[in-house]
């Protein structure tokens, strides 16, 4: 019988993680799961009882929180691979925020929802991306994307909102920073063998398709297709700025002007003038780095999530 270890960050949602666990347990039960729940204490503990589950013959981890904490389960799946520990498939139940990589892997916002898929238990394989850089010089994989420049700048202000919550914090912090982050930096950014020099508003680097809850930086993308799909955008003016919110939101971002999509397996970005702000899964790279080399590695890991 599968052994399922459910990770819990009590504090996503603000204290939502912690109210759901109730509910967790009583639909697992009821499903009849062998399962064990634990809670994290301090950030990357998701990542390291991730990685002891593995060692402890766990066969599927399941982050129950938001963005940051399923990128820490899948960082803890990834290490444990590395190091040939073994292999456990991922789940996830949406409690946090912006949700954006459950979104991208097609599974459903909800804790009764999220369990449902668990007890189907369809699979699928996915593209994991691995970031160099900034504060992880030795690498930190991510599921959904990596954010450089306006967009991160963005996620840095939303996490510093007290009142607001979900996508309305991130479209009023993307308002905010409009007049907080307007000079672009002068960035080097090459990938497919060309090399390309230009002052940057944004660079997203996406395996999944939305960020910030709401905003569709990629909508073409697919998980386990081996590319990373970007989405460039050149400084423009503040009303341009205003003007492309409303493009993001609806995804038809790739038709202006001022826009530039492309697909790759491997990218590096170097800031020339200024430096770069960077996220990745909603968790900080750096706030002043100055190189950024990104990898898609294919068909890394399992995901259980609902059927196409």
């Amino acid at each position: 019988m599968t052994k399922y270890k459910i990770i819990v960050n009590p504090t996503s949602g603000r204290g939502t993680g912690e109210q759901a666990i109730p509910q967790i347990e009583q639909l697992l039960r009821s499903y009849k799961f062998d399962y064990n729940l634990e809670r994290t204490m301090r950030p990357w503990h998701a990542a390291e009882i991730t990685r002891q589950a593995i060692m402890e013959g766990y066969g599927v981890v399941v982050s129950a929180g938001g963005d940051g904490t399923a990128n820490e389960v899948l960082n803890g799946l990834m290490q444990a691979k590395k190091e040939n520990l073994g292999t456990a498939a991922m789940g996830v139940i949406c409690v946090g925020r912006g949700n954006d990589f459950a979104f991208g892997m097609n599974i459903p916002m909800g804790v009764e929802a999220g369990c449902q898929v668990l007890q189907k238990g369809y699979r699928k394989k996915i593209d994991v991306g691995l970031v160099e850089g900034g504060l992880y010089p030795q690498g930190r994989y991510f599921g959904n994307g990596v954010g450089i420049g306006f967009d991160a700048v963005v996620g840095f202000v939303a996490l510093k909102m007290k009142r607001l919550h979900g996508f309305i914090s991130y479209l009023v912090a993307a308002i905010k920073t409009i007049f907080l982050y307007y000079h672009a930096p002068k960035v080097k950014i090459e990938f497919n063998g060309q090399s390309q020099i230009l002052s940057s508003l944004m660079v997203s680097i996406m395996n999944g398709r939305r960020m910030g809850g709401g905003f569709m930086m990629a909508p073409q993308a697919v998980t386990n297709d081996g590319l990373f799909d970007l989405c460039i955008a050149k400084q423009v003016s503040r009303a341009r700025i205003f003007a492309l919110i409303p493009r993001f939101m609806q995804g038809t971002q790739a038709s202006h002007p001022a826009i530039q999509t492309a697909r790759t397996q491997s990218l590096m970005v170097t800031a020339l003038e200024g430096v770069l702000p960077a996220h990745t899964d909603g968790e900080t790279l750096c706030t002043e780095g100055t190189q950024l080399k990104l990898t898609l590695l294919p068909s890394q890991l399992e995901i259980i999530c609902e059927e196409k």
